[in-house]
């Protein structure tokens, strides 16, 4: 499945000061969501986040990414979906044709609804928690999500690893940065391709 611009949504998971601080090589996870949130903005990508609810202000999105998305979730659960994440981009039903059987009263006639399709581009940190968590839950209501894997990150290495292997038995696709912003192009001819090329050389 390749990953469809007009279909798609982002979403960030944490990136709080006391996660950023506290995972070793954190910076070039950060960097690449970074990257991923400039480039969705510029391709009018939807941008949401979800950030760890705390009494301090140390769990709060990093700022540079908080600013660029249309709204943040305050969540307490792992799961960023059981605060409200859905709300954000619950797809419009659209009735299914009725088929043949126009001789049948209405109310017999087979009431069938279709979700519109959507992919969920999603990333943060730390991958085994609240980025599983919240990505198989969306996988679960039937969305396409693509996890960004060089935009992930965990205190323990092993523990990335294990979320990743799980989140691909599920069903997960794992994408890159450079994936996720090529298929979003699709040709070098698009208009904003060089600019999105400046955004993922910086």
């Amino acid at each position: 499945m390749l990953i469809q611009l007009e279909e798609s949504q982002l979403i960030l998971v944490d990136y709080s000061a006391d996660q950023i601080t506290s995972i070793p090589n954190s910076t070039q996870a950060l960097n690449a969501a970074l990257a991923l949130c400039e480039i969705a903005k510029l391709l009018n990508v939807p941008v949401w986040g979800a950030e760890q609810a705390n009494s301090n202000n140390n769990n709060a999105m990093h700022v540079n990414l908080r600013t660029n998305c249309q709204k943040v979730v305050s969540k307490t659960s792992f799961d960023a979906c059981e605060h409200g994440l859905l709300e954000f981009f619950k797809a419009p039903i659209k009735q299914a044709p009725q088929g043949n059987a126009k001789s049948l009263p209405k109310h017999l006639q087979k009431q069938e609804a279709s979700v519109e399709k959507m992919t969920l581009v999603i990333a943060g940190f730390e991958t085994h928690l609240s980025v599983l968590q919240t990505a198989l839950s969306l996988s679960e209501q039937e969305f396409d999500v693509c996890l960004v894997t060089d935009a992930c990150a965990a205190v323990k290495s092993h523990n990335h690893d294990a979320a990743l292997d799980r989140l691909a038995g599920a069903g997960v696709e794992l994408v890159t940065l450079e994936m996720v912003v090529f298929e979003w192009l699709e040709s070098s001819n698009h208009p904003l391709f060089e600019k999105a090329m400046q955004i993922i050389g910086r």
